[in-house]
């Protein structure tokens, strides 16, 4: 296998003892995300996220002066079962992550079904992050969460640019090119290169590869997904620039991570993998296996191919369950996020031709068991709890964005 459309079955067999899943029909999801979009418009796209726990004036003020109190406030706010944050008055806000899900989900509407009110309504959601856009040091401009963030490697002020987020506005702003040809959406992403080559730190800089930090400040972790999401970026980018200076050092991006994949297939989430107590975990596999796809349509290199499909076999055997239900790590079931489901339909749903049935389970559970009429998805599943509130980035902008792909793959390969 030379290239990364067809994967070969490479340590993958579709279930066999599992029940039959009835997959929703694509009128169906087709209703799921127009309830959706409705719901998402009530809130102005405004929601709560799971890292904003220091949004709370009251958490902010108590316990925001101290690096290990801010990170309790944090995390028990994200690991409570309840939704905590409106007893604390945490403020909806603008996530660009969330908005670039949407506006792809839009973009996908718009190319299955040709109405042209989806089409607008991405571009509303990308003229919305181009006000939102943060300058940086070197003259460039990224994006980033609406929180303080306090994590194990480092702190970042609200709205402080990161390297994922920036990637996926990118990644949104290039889809629109793609689809209109209007190179007025290539500009977002040329601001953001000197944000991603000179304001994000170089964690290895060798000559076949490069590491990037996942945030502009001082930190040492390397953080697995960062530096092919930045690759795949520049990659497309040059591309259709025709920059080959550029195209050289986006090979260098993926070709680090590629290299650091495991003999089973899979990444850990750091390199090397002790520096975190986050091991193979369900969704960044999805973001490096999506990102190594791009990434593989500019480069067609053999090795990558082959790194791809074992990828690709070892999510499927690994981090999902015979059901459906998203593993929340190769080595831990629970909990069930819906975040894991969206990122399993959005990466199988190009192989449908050896993954379909995977696909269907995934989408199967995720309606049946996490989703509410009024057009919401629920946040996660445990064994002894569902967390029946939702996130509107992690749950709803990732779903949305799952669902609206696999409608335009279902349609895309029925006509071709």
């Amino acid at each position: 296998m030379s290239h990364p459309g067809k994967p070969c079955n490479d340590g993958y067999t579709e279930e066999l003892s599992v029940p039959n899943t009835v997959t929703p029909s694509t009128e169906e999801i087709n209703q799921i995300l127009d309830k959706m979009y409705v719901w998402g418009r009530k809130s102005d796209w405004r929601g709560h996220n799971k890292h904003d726990g220091l949004n709370s004036p009251i958490l902010r003020w108590t316990m925001g002066w101290h690096r290990w109190m801010r990170l309790v406030a944090i995390q028990g706010v994200m690991r409570f079962p309840i939704n905590l944050r409106p007893l604390f008055g945490t403020p909806k806000t603008y996530n660009p992550k969330g908005l670039a899900l949407f506006a792809t989900a839009s973009l996908d509407r718009y190319q299955y079904s040709g109405e042209q009110h989806h089409l607008d309504e991405a571009v509303g959601f990308l003229d919305l992050l181009r006000t939102l856009v943060k300058p940086t040091p070197a003259g460039g401009a990224g994006w980033g969460y609406p929180y303080p963030w306090e994590d194990a490697g480092f702190f970042s002020p609200a709205f402080t640019p990161n390297a994922v987020v920036t990637s996926f506005v990118c990644e949104a702003f290039l889809y629109a090119h793609r689809v209109t040809g209007e190179r007025a959406f290539l500009q977002p992403v040329k601001n953001a290169l000197p944000f991603f080559l000179s304001d994000l730190k170089q964690l290895k800089n060798e000559p076949d590869e490069l590491c990037l930090s996942y945030q502009p400040v001082t930190m040492t972790v390397r953080v697995m997904d960062v530096s092919i999401l930045v690759g795949a970026v520049i990659a497309q980018y040059a591309a259709v620039c025709s920059d080959q200076e550029l195209s050289k050092t986006a090979w260098r991006l993926v070709n680090y991570v590629v290299n650091r994949q495991t003999q089973d297939g899979a990444w850990f989430y750091t390199d090397p993998p002790e520096d975190s107590h986050v091991k193979i975990d369900n969704y960044h596999t999805g973001f490096i296996l999506d990102a190594l796809h791009r990434a593989q349509v500019v480069y067609n290199e053999k090795r990558w191919a082959k790194a791809y499909d074992k990828g690709l076999a070892f999510y499927a055997k690994h981090l999902f369950s015979a059901d459906g239900a998203p593993r929340w790590r190769s080595d831990r079931e629970y909990p069930h996020d819906i975040h894991g489901a969206a990122q399993g339909i959005l990466t199988f749903s190009r192989h449908m031709d050896q993954y379909s049935g995977l696909v269907e389970r995934i989408a199967q559970w995720a309606v049946t068991t996490m989703y509410h009429q009024e057009g919401r998805f629920y946040y996660q599943e445990s064994p002894w709890i569902k967390r029946r509130f939702t996130l509107l980035r992690w749950c709803n902008g990732w779903m949305s964005t799952a669902l609206a792909r696999l409608v335009l793959t279902k349609h895309q390969g029925l006509h071709s």
